[in-house]
């Protein structure tokens, strides 16, 4: 396996663990208004990260199935 075949596998895991943090963020986001602001741009910093590793993937050829048993 090359390390394109790799990144194939390892990126969509990267984007469900980022989108993971990002809802946890907007989560605890809610709970106070005095740093609410800043830690929804967090999130939305980790869902603009999720485009680029999203479009990454793309020009990769897609999401690559894999299985230990391969």
């Amino acid at each position: 396996m090359d390390e394109q075949d790799k990144l194939r596998i390892l990126i969509p895991h990267w984007i469900a663990h980022n989108n993971e943090h990002a809802q946890e963020f907007r989560d605890w986001a809610v709970l106070t208004e005095l740093v609410s602001a800043e830690i929804n741009a967090a999130a939305d910093t980790i869902d603009l990260a999720n485009k680029s590793l999203s479009s990454a993937l793309e020009k990769l050829g897609g999401p690559l199935q894999y299985s230990h048993l391969d």
